[in-house]
């Protein structure tokens, strides 16, 4: 039986992950600090199979003694969040970078056959478009002044521009301090595993939902901030006109993959997207949520305003993720909220998106 360590292994998408492993005959040593933003007061359930050593990724000794008797690692330890990493740049900067710097140090003294580790859509920056006449606009950014007064669109030489499916051809354009550190992760991954040896994968994680996402925490995913708004009688609330798009894939979509990363030979070297390849728009979103939470009347509050580092569209084209890991979305979004929806109703949300907002607007970050 091999034994995996998955950093950050009870987090939203950890504890899927290692249900995932348990399921297929793994061992499982999770490293976690249990950050309370992310956990509150939760008591931590483990399956059986999964041990778990609590302690900071950047902590030298913490790692070297998890890394014991490990054949492979699935590194998620990581600040999440674009909008948080705007203003807390020190600590997103050092739980990413350094904490991935201190776990691959460690794996020179302890060798695995294979790491993985979690990158994120957010290093693409805006999507993939296309002209009117089908010329690929791989680089396209809003300007800050468009932005500003209400041209939500990237524009190319003032041409209207149609997002499509991003693939990993895309050129990176790190809008966010999130954004280059997940960046900043899945490099220094590659490069240890070409160095060393040792069989490297980069996964870029499109918008994660699921059951056990952390509904108290305004910097999580857009799904949870709704339920969370929603679930105190409050509407959802969305920046710029809410017709933005976004890729949602379900946890356990994602624990398959990260499973099928550990075992496809052919994804070594490799950064591969994981999403649903759909698109959505936010408040169609917000909309579906709230007809699910039998909460229709609450329409959602659309700002008209943007956040630094937030980009227009971006979707995710999966062609990669079929050819080299035989992966296939099986839970669509609009599928499973029903579910997702049973969950929040036997969960505590204390809805903390007003003060996500002031906290951005306080430092300009709002405009």
């Amino acid at each position: 039986m091999k034994r995996i360590l998955v950093t950050g292994g009870c987090g939203f998408i950890g504890r899927h992950v290692v249900q995932e492993l348990v399921e297929h005959g793994y061992a499982v040593c999770i490293l976690d600090a249990l950050l309370e933003q992310v956990h509150g007061s939760e008591a931590i359930s483990l399956p059986a199979g999964a041990d778990l050593i609590k302690g900071d990724v950047r902590d030298r000794d913490v790692v070297a003694e998890a890394l014991q008797g490990v054949d492979a690692t699935i590194h998620l330890a990581a600040e999440v969040g674009v909008g948080q990493s705007m203003y807390e740049i020190a600590r997103y900067v050092g739980a990413n970078d350094l904490g991935t710097a201190t776990l691959l140090e460690a794996l020179i003294k302890h060798p695995v056959e294979r790491i993985v580790v979690a990158s994120s859509m957010s290093v693409y920056g805006e999507g993939l478009y296309a002209t009117p006449g089908g010329r690929r606009v791989d680089n396209a950014r809003r300007q800050a002044s468009d932005v500003k007064s209400g041209q939500w669109n990237p524009l190319s030489a003032d041409e209207s521009l149609s997002p499509l499916p991003t693939d990993e051809e895309k050129p990176v354009d790190l809008a966010s301090i999130y954004a280059l550190t997940k960046y900043a992760q899945e490099r220094a991954v590659l490069i240890f595993g070409d160095a060393y040896g040792v069989d490297a994968v980069a996964l870029r994680l499109f918008n994660v939902f699921g059951a056990g996402q952390a509904l108290s925490n305004p910097y999580t995913g857009v799904l949870a901030n709704f339920a969370s708004r929603l679930a105190n009688g409050q509407r959802p609330m969305i920046f710029e006109d809410g017709e933005q798009k976004r890729d949602f894939v379900h946890v356990r979509d994602v624990a398959r993959a990260f499973r099928l990363a550990l075992e496809q030979r052919q994804a070594r070297g490799h950064v591969i997207n994981i999403g649903s390849g759909r698109a959505y728009a936010i408040s169609e979103v917000a909309r579906m949520l709230a007809d699910a939470m039998g909460v229709p009347e609450q329409l959602p509050d659309i700002l008209g305003k943007a956040r630094a580092g937030d980009i227009r569209n971006c979707f995710a084209d999966i062609s990669k993720a079929r050819e080299l890991l035989g992966f296939e979305p099986q839970h669509r979004l609009e599928d499973s909220l029903d579910e997702f929806v049973a969950w929040v109703r036997n969960t505590v949300a204390i809805d903390r998106g007003a003060d996500m907002k002031r906290e951005l607007e306080e430092r300009g970050l709002v405009s």
